[in-house]
């Protein structure tokens, strides 16, 4: 994928709490900060997290440092000059 083309925006949906949308930034902290308060003094169910299934760990192919480096180093300049640089 190149990173640095134009790309298209994910459709998003807005945030709804009680059927009503929050389009500025402070419903939206209003409806985060009811949200905590009602879950604040519930107890945790930790069991529901057993019934997701385990997924099966593959091993690494085996790969020299120098690979890694020579495949990565072309991304290097492809961006704009910042502290998002791999190497």
């Amino acid at each position: 994928m190149n990173w640095i083309n134009k790309h298209k925006l994910l459709a998003v949906k807005e945030v709804k709490y009680n059927s009503c949308p929050y389009l500025k930034i402070e419903d939206l902290w209003h409806a985060l900060y009811l949200l905590f308060n009602m879950a604040q003094n519930h107890q945790i169910n930790i069991e529901i997290l057993d019934k997701i299934p385990s997924i099966v760990s593959l091993p690494w192919i085996p790969f020299l440092e120098e690979e890694f480096i020579s495949s990565i180093a072309k991304y290097n300049n492809s961006s704009i000059s910042s502290s998002d640089k791999l190497l």
